[in-house]
């Protein structure tokens, strides 16, 4: 090509045309995307079809061009593991969030064909990505990331059955009032917080009265003790927080080589201690959390809901948290993961007999109760009266224990879901589940239930087969079924694969 130099006055007619003849002509490419950008219908049904270049280069200009329509059927149909989005999107824009929303609301409700969608990542973050440096050539992008792993593919599932979230991320500056596109971003993730993991890299706080609209506060994250030191000050100031979950928090002590064990727990106690200061918070979920004895005071006080999954206990543990007065007012109890085997039930039992006038729902599941556990916390139970749920799944309990358990559950006339192990006489000396003799034993579970009350859901489950991950289950229905992952998948029969003997 060829460039003539004029030298010209500035907005003259003739800098104009000069400007015009300094403009390459159009690429192949270019000529493309412009004539799907005119036609949106035909853009929406050739995606799949598209060669990379071309996918990449369209989407791009349907962002700066603000084609919602085609925007939204690319996020869906994306080829790669991470979108990064928010590296293009410069400003809020409430319409362009909307229509990336759209298309992941299209791949999560599975409205399109996912030999081609990999999309695991939404970055929201509006900061510099590589990635938009090395398209449209693409060379260096890996598109392997988010595809089915070869054991996965050959499952025969399909794609939605396999993925369960989807990564959102992105960065908050939190002022005295959420922006329009927070607020968007928050309800829309809230709504669909089953399928949709928020996950927030960094926080900016321009505000000290943000406890007004903290309600709700999720910690999931490694920590140095410095840093935890410092996000407890701002911590203690949600004082109209309400719910609280702390999941997987570490503390990372190999960034801070010069930190002394001592100074380490001078940081966390700095942190837990800030709990107390949370005079409105009822609802304390804990997962895969240690904390000692001696914060416990601090942690359980009157709280409606104490819900701790996968976490180690000490018969000390235990004892403390069972003289918690703060817990004394519960209405949801859940030990889910929290091992009890080798542990005195005395301690249980105390804090039982002391929420029997306010526990609506109790979780006692994959506890490793054994039976003569469960015996000593049955007059307990006996007496909580407004229970509405049970679950006492996962644990290893005999039929006679069994037995007494829907005993002494017979009066408590306000139970509307009940879930209860298969007894161990139900499994073999290999451990493998006998389903003929389960399926003979569960009516007169049953029977002995209704000799006491009338039921609304009951059912009697056994332990997940460790090779096909599915368990027996029998309802009130008396319709056994086979179930995997929590979706029924056929009436219970015989079990491929040795896991279980056969009606």
């Amino acid at each position: 090509m060829k460039i003539l130099l004029l030298n010209v006055l500035p907005g003259s007619s003739v800098q104009r045309s000069t400007r015009m003849s300094f403009e390459a002509p159009s690429t192949p490419l270019g000529l493309a995307v412009k004539g799907l950008l005119r036609n949106e219908a035909l853009a929406i049904s050739v995606l799949q079809k598209l060669p990379m270049e071309l996918f990449l280069s369209l989407f791009k200009e349907a962002f700066k061009s603000r084609h919602m329509k085609i925007l939204t059927a690319m996020v869906a149909e994306w080829p790669f593991a991470c979108l990064p989005v928010g590296a293009l999107m410069r400003d809020p824009d409430v319409m362009i969030l909307q229509a990336v929303l759209d298309g992941v609301d299209i791949l999560l409700m599975q409205k399109v064909d996912h030999r081609r969608s990999k999309l695991q990542v939404l970055d929201l973050r509006n900061v510099h990505n590589v990635f938009w440096d090395v398209c449209p050539g693409i060379e260096g992008v890996d598109c392997s990331k988010g595809t089915l792993s070869k054991e996965q593919a050959e499952n025969g599932l399909p794609r939605y059955y396999l993925r369960r979230f989807l990564k959102l991320v992105t960065d908050f500056e939190l002022r005295d009032h959420l922006d329009e596109q927070q607020t968007f971003l928050l309800q829309w993730a809230q709504q669909r917080k089953g399928s949709i993991h928020l996950c927030c890299m960094k926080m900016s706080i321009f505000a000290t009265s943000m406890h007004i609209f903290i309600m709700e506060l999720e910690l999931s994250t490694v920590w140095t003790p410095v840093a935890l030191s410092r996000f407890a000050r701002c911590f203690g100031q949600m004082r109209n927080l309400r719910k609280l979950h702390l999941s997987c928090v570490y503390i990372d002590t190999n960034k801070d080589v010069n930190t002394p064990e001592d100074k380490e727990k001078k940081y966390s106690a700095r942190f837990i201690s800030q709990i107390s200061k949370l005079n409105y918070l009822q609802h304390l979920y804990i997962n895969g959390v240690y904390f000692s004895s001696e914060h416990m005071k601090q942690l359980f006080s009157r709280l409606q809901s104490l819900s701790i999954d996968l976490c180690e206990f000490s018969q000390s543990d235990l004892q403390h948290l069972s003289q918690c007065k703060g817990l004394f007012q519960l209405k949801h109890l859940n030990f889910c993961g929290v091992i009890l085997l080798n542990l005195c039930p005395t301690p249980l039992q105390f804090l039982l007999e002391n929420v029997t006038d306010t526990l609506h729902t109790l979780e006692l599941e994959n506890c490793s109760i054994r039976d003569s556990q469960l015996r000593a916390l049955l007059p307990a139970l006996s007496q909580c009266l407004h229970l509405t749920r049970v679950n006492f799944t996962d644990n290893d309990i005999s039929t006679s224990v069994l037995k007494d358990l829907l005993q002494s559950l017979g009066n408590l006339s306000k139970l509307t879901e009940e879930l209860y192990p298969a007894p161990l006489e139900c499994y073999n000396d290999q451990g493998h589940f006998l389903v003929s003799k389960f399926a003979k034993m569960c009516p007169d579970f049953l029977d002995t239930i209704r000799a006491k009350r009338e039921h609304k859901t009951i059912s009697f489950l056994s332990r997940n087969c460790l090779k096909c991950f599915q368990r027996c289950v029998f309802d009130n229905k008396f319709s056994p079924f086979l179930y995997r992952n929590g979706r029924g998948v056929g009436r219970l029969g015989i079990q491929k694969g040795g896991g279980a003997e056969g009606l």
